[in-house]
């Protein structure tokens, strides 16, 4: 039985044509709580008596809390089952978010982020693992960047909601309405969302086979090949991303409400870069798409580092064609890496994602904690990095397209 007959004959047929857009709702829950604070800065540094360093950990401290927990989120589901881990993931950000809204110190609202973090993976990976429970080929591919174009939205619009709410009301508003978005997933998904991994599939909630399901995936070389590249041409975007602050205010000198001068074009192109993906879903090959998305991003990166080493270095439009550039290749490139990644191991598909999230996530944050203090001194350091980052991608990509290549013409010789 497919996937598809398994969802049609679970989901009540009225709410099946949701399924897609509440999948990626929870999958946008992890990038959207990163940016929405970002225009409150200027309110809790004054409020709480902070510096830009310590209002950075707002970032970081979620960051690293969600990447520690991010290994254990798939292989719960892989266990318990997606519903029960997704449901719960909800709850308990809701109730992170009311923490955050009422801290009364910035310790006790770093505590709240760190929550915050804590919970927000099980909506964010167990909801991938779910598109690959549910389809195959093509389908799978259409339905993973149809949902990776909706959680391109979430860096987008996070800091123009955060600033607009600031319009209204002081910085508790903001995790406000994260706690109004945890109470409205809850109630979606236990309303929408089938289960998608049957009792019969499931292991032992045991944590020698939890162990057991983290070691094989982590012996697979193509799970690493795989992992390292989508990890490393995310990051070299998630420099812009993590460093907004820094890159539109200080290096840019614009305001608390221009975040979106970064976040619209560079997310735009990724969400148009998903698109692509989708369109193109059983006419042009995964590896081909990977392929080219990756060479867009490398050249985006190149041209974002020549750029600025002009006279246009803080000029707009110019200064975020660079980032742009490296948002159309993600977009274009990631949907399918994910789904060559949930392959590897089928019976681990919740391991495999948690692993590949946990190191996703965890070069992510010490790229915002480490690197992005020091490059980001000037647009040019930023770019260049980028460039190093992105061109590291590409090179892993490259590795596993050579040792796949080579597998298959052992495969037919023999």
């Amino acid at each position: 039985m497919s996937g598809q007959e398994r969802v049609e004959e679970t989901a009540p047929p009225r709410f099946a044509a949701f399924i897609p857009l509440v999948l990626a709702m929870l999958s946008m829950v992890g990038p959207f709580s990163i940016d929405t604070p970002f225009p409150a800065f200027p309110q809790m540094r004054d409020e709480f008596g902070v510096g830009t360093k310590q209002l950075q950990l707002i970032v970081t401290a979620y960051m690293l809390a969600f990447a520690a927990m991010s290994i254990f989120h798939g292989p719960l589901s892989d266990s318990l089952g997606r519903r029960p881990v997704m449901l719960t993931s909800v709850a308990v950000y809701a109730v992170a978010s009311a923490a955050c809204t009422f801290a009364p110190t910035f310790e006790l609202l770093l505590a709240g982020r760190v929550l915050q973090g804590l919970s927000a993976g099980g909506a964010t990976i167990v909801s991938r693992t779910v598109i690959r429970d549910m389809y195959e080929g093509a389908q799978a591919q259409r339905l993973m960047s149809r949902v990776a174009l909706i959680f391109g939205l979430a860096p987008a619009i996070a800091p123009i909601v955060g600033g607009g709410l600031l319009q209204v009301g002081p910085w508790e508003l903001v995790f406000g309405f994260q706690v109004l978005l945890g109470v409205v997933l809850f109630v979606v998904t236990a309303i929408v969302l089938p289960e998608t991994h049957p009792v019969s599939a499931r292991v032992p909630l045991r944590v020698g086979e939890i162990v057991r399901g983290l070691t094989e995936v982590a012996r697979q070389p193509a799970f690493h090949r795989l992992a390292w590249a989508g990890a490393l041409g995310f990051a070299a975007q998630f420099l812009y991303i993590g460093g907004a602050a820094i890159f539109v205010v200080d290096l840019l000198g614009l305001g608390e409400l221009d975040f979106w001068k970064l976040f619209v074009p560079m997310i735009g192109s990724m969400m148009l870069g998903s698109w692509i993906s989708g369109r193109t879903a059983g006419l042009v090959t995964q590896r081909k798409l990977v392929s080219i998305g990756f060479s867009i991003t490398v050249i985006g990166a190149a041209l974002g580092v020549a750029i600025s080493a002009s006279p246009l270095a803080t000029d707009l439009p110019w200064a975020i064609v660079g980032p742009s550039l490296l948002g159309l290749g993600n977009g274009m490139a990631y949907p399918s890496i994910q789904l060559m990644t949930l392959d590897l191991v089928p019976t681990r598909r919740g391991a495999v994602m948690s692993c590949a999230s946990f190191l996703a996530l965890t070069l992510n944050a010490i790229a915002a904690v480490a690197l992005t203090p020091i490059v980001a001194t000037t647009t040019l350091g930023l770019a260049l990095a980028a460039l190093v980052i992105a061109a590291l991608g590409s090179l892993s990509w490259a590795r596993h397209c050579a040792a796949t290549k080579s597998q298959h013409v052992q495969a037919y010789a023999g």
